[in-house]
């Protein structure tokens, strides 16, 4: 009984390592959230982090600045929730049948 007990620590622990691993790799992956046709581009990382903005010259109109304010607005919350499917694929199998909430 002992001996399960201790290969399943172990085996916890590795887990545990491969699931740091990954959350440390996800750093360096990067999606993308598009609006407009893609005349708004944001760029995240795998940490939710934005680490890009593009601008296309024709979304700026000075007589519409609340046009490109929602075009900015919609392309960020697309590349949180394409970061968030990234974070759920690349964790999702550590998690699997656990019901953690947000994997």
């Amino acid at each position: 009984m002992r001996g399960n007990m201790n290969n399943m620590m172990r085996q916890v622990q590795k887990m545990q390592k491969q699931m740091a691993e990954a959350q440390e790799k996800l750093k360096d992956e990067v999606v993308e959230g598009t609006a407009g046709g893609g005349v708004v581009t944001v760029k995240a990382n795998g940490h939710k982090e934005i680490v890009d903005v593009s601008i296309q010259p024709e979304a700026v109109d000075p007589e519409d600045v609340d046009m490109l304010q929602d075009l900015i607005l919609a392309a960020v919350n697309d590349a949180l929730s394409n970061a968030d499917e990234l974070v759920s694929k690349r964790l999702g199998k550590f998690t699997k049948g656990l019901n953690l909430p947000g994997f």
